[in-house]
């Protein structure tokens, strides 16, 4: 991962690929640059910047509504019990950074120099 720290000139430029490579177009660009940004990376800018996890917070939580629907739909038979474990596997940590990684969300991604090194 690099650390993403686009000019003001490059930004438009940028947000404009991402959307494009996502085939969605954001109607607050603004979000997704929040998104982008992890918490290392706003802890160290000398002017507040917002940080992707109440964002993350608010996408877990949608990524669960929509798994439960999809498992709730597609296997009726399936009990309550392995639902809650399947959606969990769907729905974890390591399934996402594996998604994320296969979009190339991780060359966007705007990190702090310590996290950058990790």
């Amino acid at each position: 991962m690099k650390n993403f720290n686009p000019t003001n000139s490059e930004m438009q430029a940028i947000l404009d690929d991402i959307q494009e490579c996502a085939g969605y177009r954001f109607k607050d660009p603004c979000l997704l640059m929040t998104a982008l940004t992890h918490s290392s990376y706003a802890a160290e800018c000398t002017r507040p910047v917002e940080c992707n996890e109440r964002l993350e917070f608010l996408g877990d939580a949608v990524l669960e509504l929509i798994t439960s629907e999809y498992l709730y739909k597609n296997y009726p038979k399936m009990p309550e019990g392995e639902a809650t474990r399947t959606r969990a596997s769907i729905v974890c940590e390591q399934t996402l950074a594996l998604c994320a990684r296969d979009l190339g969300l991780g060359d966007w991604l705007r990190l702090g120099k310590g996290e950058e090194l990790t």
